[in-house]
């Protein structure tokens, strides 16, 4: 039996069909629709004009159709928003249902598949799509599987069921942001949260909603918060819970998982000296933590 394991996610899916579904997303993602095929899926985020964080989702071509696999409960606010660019675009935004979506994550996941294990590469199967995670393939893959059939489909790969911890906390120590639980809608950018390090933007695209303002933050160096993960030694960070350096306030833990947490800290608190003996978090000595 192969290492991998598996876990279902609580996502939320976007149906984007007619055909100019493709023209009419180019225009508002930071992310480029030229080079989404069958064979290849993405990572991107719709922005405010001004350059701030609404949503952020997995963009999947499905049988002449585009897939939009985004944080549960947000299907009803992102179809609202792309519904008033609509105009006369032969497009229909609906959820969509019919397809229930994992993580395959751990050693060998792709291999499950028999896939490429390379950010993005997708392969249809006879139940629905798989891709590896456009993020990162250390985080694994993505399975979107028919609702109906997926728990008799799942026992035929003979994957171990895993748990939301162990997928979670890998995430974490790659540094990758939760859109719902680390990134601060209407507030936050992309380059703050590092998703530009995260293949969310294509910076040779061309135009889109916030694009201006992203571009003249990469080129500018005008980031003074970043994102990044924390190791806690003495206790299980929380969310909420304040970073300090010293006796002054420099950040906020995000999400977390056992030990570890994603949090926001100002980016002049890692031009400090020894920043990892300095580092608290409710009281407790925390250090940066950077993947291998």
């Amino acid at each position: 039996m192969t290492k991998a394991k598996i876990v279902k996610l609580d996502r939320g899916l976007v149906l984007i069909s007619g055909k100019d579904r493709n023209e009419f997303l180019q225009g508002l993602i930071s992310q480029d629709l030229n080079k989404i095929s069958q064979s290849q899926f993405s990572y991107g985020a719709l922005l405010t004009p001004q350059g701030k964080f609404l949503h952020d989702f997995f963009i999947i071509e499905y049988k002449d159709q585009l897939i939009l696999d985004c944080a549960n409960g947000q299907q009803k606010d992102l179809i609202l928003l792309l519904s008033r660019f609509k105009l006369r675009a032969n497009i229909e935004l609906s959820e969509m249902e019919e397809l229930s979506v994992f993580s395959v994550f751990g050693d060998q996941a792709a291999s499950v598949f028999g896939i490429e294990d390379k950010a993005g590469k997708a392969l249809p199967i006879s139940n629905g799509i798989v891709y590896v995670d456009p993020r990162s393939p250390s985080l694994g893959c993505r399975l979107l599987t028919i609702k109906k059939s997926s728990e008799k489909f799942i026992e035929k790969l003979a994957i171990r069921p895993g748990k939301f911890e162990e997928y979670d906390l890998m995430r974490i120590k790659l540094g990758i942001p939760d859109g719902e639980r680390d990134i601060e809608k209407s507030k936050s950018t992309l380059l703050e949260c590092n998703l530009d390090k995260f293949n969310c933007v294509d910076w040779d695209k061309g135009c889109y909603i916030g694009q201006e303002v992203t571009a003249r933050s990469k080129y500018r160096g005008l980031v003074k918060r970043t994102l990044l993960t924390l190791h806690c030694p003495n206790n299980n960070p929380e969310s909420g819970d304040i970073v300090m350096l010293d006796k002054r306030e420099v950040g906020v833990i995000k999400s977390s998982c056992k030990k570890y947490a994603i949090a926001l800290v100002r980016t002049d608190t890692l031009e400090a000296d020894n920043i990892s003996h300095d580092l608290t978090s409710a009281g407790n000595p925390v250090t940066v933590y950077k993947s291998s």
